[in-house]
């Protein structure tokens, strides 16, 4: 046979292969969709679960059935999702914790976020913002800088997770403060920390803190995105202070490992649409949520970048593995 020849029974044998995929895709879903939120009902993450899963239910022949599987930061559940059969049918909830932070945080991790999923999309992104008791004498970032640099280790940081904790971090490393970090078992006793005074500081979903800054029980400084949210307009980003300072908190879809492309390209484009709809758009914003998009490819892309940051935190803050 030529060479010709056979570089084109090759071609031929490729594209072969790629048909049964992109029948399967075109088909899906034929049955319902499984989808393991690894986090208590009632949360951001499950709020926005449930508003993708009904929108999706309108579009498809077939539902998405939440599961939410709570437990160890969310490893419980993701570690169940990392385990699924790779045919489309069980997606994980991801997000910096459960795939990026516990990495980091956690020893012999039962899961491997990059070698276990496939990283199918970012559906919406948040900032944190860093919020004070009222009783702290700063009204600005940079008022606060310079009192944790006049009083160093005198002011509390309420610690809640992961998530809080790496920021912190981060946080304290770029402006130079030494702030004493108290761990609390989750978000909602660490934010009544903050709210009683036991602490002084923290970083906090913008939902979560919302209806706190507006009821004057307590200051937002700064937010860590790029950008302001619309939902706190008068806290500047901390990238105006240091520049490239950037922690947005995204929630998104992996699938596991070996689950075919087709599919993948299938999901991520549905999940697309779905997060551009004026619906959806403005219900997440009440959340302080905004679209984000792109291929299966950026997205995974994106994680393991964001994944390395967080190993050179915590190797620079000295934060052990649990």
């Amino acid at each position: 046979m030529s060479l010709g020849r056979l570089l084109a029974a090759c071609a031929l044998t490729l594209a072969l292969a790629w048909v049964p995929q992109l029948q399967a895709a075109e088909a899906f879903p034929a049955r319902p969709v499984r989808w393991i939120v690894p986090f208590q009902p009632g949360g951001t993450t499950d709020i926005v679960a449930r508003l993708v899963a009904q929108k999706l239910a309108e579009r498809w022949p077939q539902p998405v059935v939440i599961e939410n599987r709570p437990g160890a930061n969310g490893a419980i559940g993701t570690q169940a999702g990392a385990r699924s059969a790779p045919d489309g049918y069980t997606w994980t909830f991801g997000y910096n914790g459960n795939m990026t932070m516990n990495p980091v945080l956690i020893a012999k991790l039962p899961y491997d976020p990059n070698a276990d999923f496939v990283h199918v999309a970012k559906i919406v992104g948040s900032a944190f913002v860093l919020v004070v008791n009222p009783s702290v004498p700063a009204r600005s970032l940079k008022e606060f800088v310079d009192l944790a640099k006049a009083s160093p280790g005198k002011l509390n940081a309420a610690i809640g997770g992961g998530a809080g904790q790496l920021s912190m971090a981060l946080f304290k490393s770029k402006v130079g403060i030494d702030v004493l970090d108290v761990s609390y078992k989750g978000n909602a006793p660490s934010l009544n920390a903050v709210l009683s005074g036991e602490a002084q500081v923290m970083f906090e979903t913008v939902a979560a803190a919302l209806p706190h800054v507006r009821a004057g029980k307590l200051r937002a400084l700064a937010v860590t995105t790029p950008n302001r949210s619309a939902l706190l307009p008068d806290a500047p980003p901390i990238a105006e202070m240091v520049p490239g300072f950037d922690v947005t908190l995204w929630f998104g879809v992996a699938v596991p490992a070996g689950t075919p492309p087709a599919l993948v390209d299938r999901i991520n484009a549905d999940l697309a649409d779905i997060a551009r709809d004026r619906e959806v758009k403005e219900k997440f914003a009440a959340l302080g949520l905004e679209p984000l998009g792109g291929s299966a490819a950026q997205t995974g892309t994106a994680i393991r970048a964001e994944a390395e940051t967080w190993q050179r935190v915590a190797r620079e803050a000295n934060i052990q593995q649990q």
